[in-house]
């Protein structure tokens, strides 16, 4: 399904709203993203459809970022900024993404949605690891890890006025690399 720019940005000012105000109706969350509440009807029919549809939305972005950073041929460390950037690049969806987060979100036996860009993380550090250029006492699976809750755990810093979002990849970039890169 491919989305128009306009989709997209409703998508986003949903998914922004659902986590400001998560027990708002359909009226409110249409008040929040700036619709009516007639559109938003017509746009996604009842409040289930509007998840699935973020979590479809968020899903597709994800794999977009794995995409367009070109993680398995791209220079290590380069590919690695790139991926930083792309991902804050989608803030609202990734504050989604992780209200919607439970303990068993990433186990592929109850959602294998998440499988694919889960994989391509842990095959890019692997990579890392295999040019010299990651630490290779960490495995790739914790590597994945670590970068997801830095990426999460600074967007919601940010959304709480914690962190300024000017600053965050940089200092993501830098918390990363200092413990991850092999001293030389």
């Amino acid at each position: 399904m491919t989305l128009s720019a306009h989709d997209e940005r409703l998508l986003k000012a949903l998914a922004v709203a659902i986590v400001d105000r998560p027990r708002a109706t359909l009226k409110e969350l249409a008040e929040a993203a700036g619709v009516s509440k007639a559109t938003l009807h017509r746009f996604c029919g009842t409040r289930d459809n509007l998840v699935e549809m973020l979590m479809s939305y968020g899903e597709r972005v994800l794999n977009q970022v794995i995409s367009d950073c070109e993680l398995q041929t791209t220079e290590p460390l380069i590919a690695l900024r790139r991926l930083i950037h792309e991902h804050l690049t989608h803030r609202e969806i990734l504050v989604f993404l992780m209200f919607q987060y439970r303990p068993d979100s990433l186990d592929p036996a109850v959602d294998g949605r998440w499988q694919p860009y889960s994989d391509a993380l842990d095959a890019f550090f692997l990579r890392g690891q295999q040019a010299g250029v990651l630490r290779i006492d960490i495995t790739a699976a914790v590597f994945t890890e670590l970068f997801l809750a830095l990426i999460y755990g600074m967007v919601d810093a940010e959304r709480r006025g914690r962190a300024a979002s000017s600053s965050s990849a940089g200092m993501l970039e830098g918390m990363f690399l200092d413990g991850a890169a092999i001293t030389r």
